[in-house]
């Protein structure tokens, strides 16, 4: 059974001649924390919400996995949408609350879309908010394909894969070592065909290990185009031209299944949403959280949102 505690702190500040509301609040799925910031432009009038779903690894609500990567993203583009008169909720990822990880047993793709649900189910009836529009981001994605309901206004995939995750980890491994790339698509084969690694690379341990095999697997048989497909809100489809991780062919096949989503491909843009110009600054922008954001990024979900109204 989901229980859900709720505390509020309000935090008044001023951007750009505009008061920003910022509310501190606590979901719990069971045991489970999930500490968030709800954020939003003081006035009278209903706003749209933003719900942001963060990528994969072990995300808090600013986008950051310290010490390595400090990107800042989710919390830049909250406070741009904010400015542009859009409320946003963004969370940390229950990987990333020490008190949650001796809790978590057997992990599943499925707790995080439950912990999205949970979010949409908590502001489907805050009063305050016109809608609300969900934003999945890499492994968010199709996380949030798969939370996706009825209280939803619209749907954003945000440099999300449009191949299952193991062609797209083969895909990647392969850029940086191709022998590598095909020790990985043999890892592969073996856990679909045993369920489990027996001897995993060394060098591929990070993304094959023992403990995270069975989460593998079930990620790997939901496929991001056969669940674009079943979305019953307009979509919006945002990939970066400058993104190492995530191709322009990923939204393309995205969109491929999706005929009627609306694709953007941003100039620039990489996978923490920043605009850079070379490969020194798309490294840079992992680890540093002050790089900017793109800007078209912010004006094309303001956009899409306020036409989802």
């Amino acid at each position: 059974m989901k229980k859900l505690l709720l505390f509020f702190l309000w935090l008044p500040i001023t951007l750009c001649s505009q008061e920003i509301m910022n509310e501190e609040i606590l979901l719990t799925s069971g045991e489970i924390l999930l500490p968030g910031t709800l954020s939003y432009p003081k006035t009278n009038e209903k706003l749209p919400l933003v719900l942001f779903v963060h990528g994969s690894g072990n995300g808090d609500r600013d986008g950051n996995q310290a010490p390595l990567l400090l990107t800042n993203h989710i919390k830049l583009l909250a406070d741009s949408l904010n400015t542009k008169g859009i409320a946003f909720y963004r969370y940390d990822k229950r990987t990333a609350t020490k008190e949650n990880l001796p809790k978590i047993k057997n992990p599943s793709l499925l707790d995080f879309v439950g912990d999205v649900q949970l979010a949409i189910d908590h502001f489907s009836n805050d009063t305050r908010f016109s809608g609300i529009h969900l934003i999945g981001h890499s492994q968010g994605s199709l996380v949030g394909m798969l939370a996706n309901g009825k209280q939803i206004r619209s749907y954003t995939s945000l440099a999300g894969p449009g191949t299952t995750i193991d062609a797209t980890l083969i895909r990647q491994i392969t850029a940086q070592n191709e022998d590598l790339g095909k020790v990985a698509a043999l890892h592969v084969k073996e856990l679909m065909e045993t369920d489990t690694i027996i001897e995993v690379n060394p060098f591929l341990m990070a993304v094959f290990t023992p403990q995270n095999q069975s989460f593998l697997k079930e990620w790997i048989r939901i496929a991001p185009a056969a669940e674009i497909k079943k979305l019953e809100v307009p979509v919006l489809i945002i990939n970066g031209d400058s993104d190492s991780q995530i191709s322009v062919e990923d939204a393309q096949l995205l969109k491929a299944a999706r005929p009627d989503a609306q694709l953007v491909i941003i100039p620039k843009m990489n996978h923490t949403l920043k605009e850079v110009e070379n490969m020194a600054e798309n490294q840079r922008s992992y680890a540093d959280p002050d790089f900017p954001l793109s800007t078209e990024l912010v004006q094309t979900i303001q956009k899409f949102v306020l036409a989802n109204e």
